[in-house]
Order: structure tokens, then sequence, then C-alpha cells
């Protein structure tokens, strides 16, 4: 297939050119569709918008009329459990296959209003749960830079669309690391914002407490003009904050006097590859100026279980709604009883029940004070000891992830194995920070390139400081993300 020879790695250069008339909103969006055909492979893409040709009609009319729209005619893919009036919000479940929204999220409701045209929703993991990529009820993502390899999860198709050049920038949401662990996996930017910062409204809940929706993208600049749109105060949302963006990409200078800290608990466990992209990226801080030392927080050796007994409680009480009843599939049965019953059996794939089991019986009488109570006491620690080390340091930084993509399979059937891929991120969500993962090098795997990631922490409503570090790092070249080769 000929691909167009449209440029889509640049959010920012997009929109100037479809104001200063080069390219038109229509064409960006044929262009975005062919790439989208052509890496079909990937799996990557659970439905097109079918108002998009009209989306992008209308922006053209109003740029007529004058008016200027900071995203004007970008094309942007949104994971699929972001409501958008009048298209499929599956939720990548068989409980939701057929399910048409019938509002739009406040996050997809300013790209809209800022001139972006949506093309389409991201394969996901069903329901926001699980670490790979694999466990939609629509078949995994496969990653680009090797389709024998998983995506990471469950941002799965917002990550690997914005790797293979489909879309320069796309919508995720980050439960305990869902943006920046397939962003890493797949070699671009995931930030996943402060609690809060970004409305939830129209998300689909997985655990109320922990979600975030956040943006990924191919460079600083982009990161900074999609959050400078979909951040803000949102009164339908009762967690928003009233904290207006002022988003910007950062100069190497933005790096000199800044005081890094390396979480120690972070550096056992990781493979040679990420070890030595974490080094390189600390070396590169350390030749811009800044100051690089160590610090401990032993309580984030809690964070995994915290996690899980917090988030899996919280999935079950929010995915009690979908009994078949109202809307959603529905199974018959000889009572309604037996209709609730077969419609969740059938309905729920075997991740999301897993939960469902675990998050009731945590729940349940006699048990609640035994894990969830004191999983929110862990958390209170956890969010203090992080209080603490931003008392010496700006930021915080991890690897993203303690290895490259792993093979399809390889953990399917080891929940706790898949669930540990997760050790470097649930932290962030349970102390409610911001965090950015950035392309930051390769690991070598059996002849293959695979992307590794590393994650910079910030205190709260610090996001921004996450990517004028982003565009500091770009500027020295220590971070870079790349179209995945084939692509």
């Amino acid at each position: 297939m000929s691909l167009p020879s449209i440029d889509l790695s640049s959010a920012a250069e997009l929109v100037r050119a479809v104001g200063a008339g080069e390219t038109t909103p229509a064409a960006l969006l044929n262009a975005a569709r062919i790439r989208a055909e052509a890496a079909g492979h990937l799996n990557a893409l659970i439905s097109l918008n079918d108002h998009a040709e009209t989306g992008a009609a209308a922006v053209q009319s109003r740029l007529k009329a004058g008016e200027r729209l900071p995203l004007a005619g970008l094309p942007v893919i949104v994971k699929d459990n972001l409501n958008l009036s009048g298209t499929r919000t599956t939720c990548g479940s068989r409980m939701l296959e057929h399910y048409v929204s019938p509002y739009t999220a406040t996050a997809v409701q300013r790209l809209l209003s800022a001139g972006a045209v949506i093309v389409g929703k991201a394969n996901m993991d069903e329901f926001a749960m699980g670490s790979s990529g694999e466990s939609s009820a629509f078949g995994p993502t496969l990653n680009p830079w090797d389709t024998s390899r998983v995506t990471g999860g469950t941002s799965s198709g917002s990550a690997a669309l914005v790797a293979a050049g489909v879309v320069p920038v796309s919508l995720g949401s980050d439960t305990g690391g869902s943006v920046r662990q397939p962003a890493a996996l797949c070699g671009v930017y995931g930030l996943k914002p402060t609690y809060g910062r970004v409305s939830r409204y129209g998300l689909v809940a997985h655990a109320s407490s922990l979600d975030q929706i956040g943006p990924l993208a191919r460079n600083a600049a982009d990161l900074a003009l999609i959050m400078n749109v979909i951040a803000g105060h949102d009164g339908r949302d009762a967690t928003s904050l009233d904290a207006p963006p002022a988003f910007v990409a950062g100069t190497p200078e933005d790096l000199r006097g800044l005081r890094v800290g390396v979480i120690r608990e972070s550096l056992g466990g990781n493979t040679a590859g990420v070890s030595a992209v974490l080094n390189a990226t600390l070396e590169a801080l350390r030749g811009a100026g800044a100051g690089v030392g160590e610090v401990s927080l032993p309580a984030l050796k809690h964070a995994i279980a915290a996690y899980y007994l917090i988030s899996m409680p919280e999935a079950s009480s929010n995915l009690a709604r979908y009994d078949g009843m109202v809307y959603g599939t529905r199974e018959p049965g000889a009572d309604v009883l037996g209709s609730m019953t077969r419609t969740r059996e059938r309905g729920f794939g075997r991740e999301v029940q897993r939960r469902i089991m675990i998050g009731t019986y945590a729940l349940s009488s006699g048990y609640y004070d035994a894990y969830y109570s004191k999983a929110t006491r862990v958390r209170r620690l956890i969010a203090g000891e992080f209080s603490a080390a931003f008392g010496q340091f700006d930021v915080l930084v991890t690897p993203t992830s303690p290895f490259p993509a792993f093979r399809l399979g390889e953990k399917m059937d080891d929940p706790l194995t898949m669930y540990a891929a997760d050790v470097d991120t649930v932290a962030i969500n349970l102390a409610g920070l911001p965090a950015l993962s950035v392309p930051a090098g390769f690991e070598e795997v059996k002849g293959k390139r695979l992307p590794v990631g590393v994650q910079f922490i910030a205190p709260a409503l610090q996001d921004e400081l996450l990517v004028r570090i982003a565009g500091g790092l770009e500027g020295i070249g220590a971070v870079r993300a790349e179209v995945a080769p084939g692509q």
C-alpha cells in the first residue's frame, strides 16, 4: 500500500500547516486512515469514527469563519473507554460490544472544541484491566517494534498507533501505569497527570480513586499542546482540580540545577538493557548540569499489594452496574437472576472476572479491615514518603518497566508475574502524582531493538515541570521517539 507523503509525526507542525492553508483537515484524516489500514496487522483499532469526515468539514468551516483553533484538523485516536457521542464505546469487552455512547467525555469534547478530528477508538485491555494489551475481547494489540511481543497495557492501541506513525498523539487512561507502560514498551512519550488535573467525566471507570486520562505523543511539544487543551477544571467531575494548564516544552536550560533523585528500590530486578538506558539518562542529566542522587522509599515494597487491594475492590464496585438489565450485553435466563449470572459470565473475560471476585472478597464482611482498609493505610504511607523525598529533590526517576516488551502469551497464565510488571508505576497512582515516561533508548533482544522508557515523577500539580524536562532531554539528544521500523 502506498502511504501518503504527509508527515504525521508532529502534531504542532500539522496544526501549523492547516492554519497556513498548506493542507486541510480532510487530507490529514485521509492520511491517518490510510496509515491505520496499513497498520491493521497490529490490531490496534477497535473502530473507526463514522462521523470523522463531518467533523473534518466542520473544522474547515470554522477556520474559514476566522476561528482560531489550537488543534485545527489534528487527527487523534482515543482509547475505547472514552465516550464519544454516536460511536461505540466497548472498553475492549463483549459486555459493551454494541453499546453506542449517548454523550462525549469532557477530555474528548475539549479536543473536538479545539479543532481535533477523532479518527477512531483504540484497542485496550478489557475494562482497562491488564498489563500487556492481551486481555481485550477483540484480540491482543501487537507491538510495532516486534509483532511477536506485547505493547504493554492497558492503553495498548493508543501507544501502538502513535509508535507506528498512524497519528501523532492519542489519549489513554492510567490507573496503575496504563499510559506509561505501553508508552515505554512502544517507544513514545506517555504522561500520567496529577489525579484530578484532567476531567474523568465520560471515562468508563475502572478504579475511581486511581484513574486519570493522559496523552501519548512523539515529542514534548505535542504533550504540551494536548495538555493545554484537555487539562483544567470541570464541574461535572467532583474530583476535578482548579489548576489551569500552562505547558511548554522545555530547553536544556531547564535541566541546569535540577535536583534528580533516583529511587533506590527501583534499581534491582531490571534487565541489563534497562539498567544501561537508565544510567545513560542519568549521565546525560549530569552532563546538562543536573544534580543526581539516590533516595529510598521503603514503603514501595508494599505498593503492588496495596494497589491491587484498592483497585480490585473499586473495580468490583464499578462493574456491578453491568448486569444486562439496562444497557450492554444481555444473555437470556430462566429468571432475572439467571439472566444476570449468564450475562456477567459470558460478557466479562477471565481477567475481569478474576478481579471482580478478588475485589468482592476483599470488601466482604470480616475481610474489609484485613485487606482494603489496611491497603488504604499503606497508600497514605507511600504518599508520605514521596512527599518527604520531594523535600530533597525536584523530581524522582525510575525505569518505567523493569524489562522491555515480553512475548505474547508469556505471562498470561501467571497473574502474579503479570501484575509485577507494574512495579515501577502503581505507587504514583496511589499517591496521585504526575509521572512521565520518556523514550530513552533500546535494549537488543534476539536481534530486535526493543524500546526502553525512563520515568520521571514530580510533586502534585507539577506536571508542567515534567514536560519541560522532556523538552530539555530532547534538546541534548538524550530522548527521542522513533517510528517503529517497517511502519
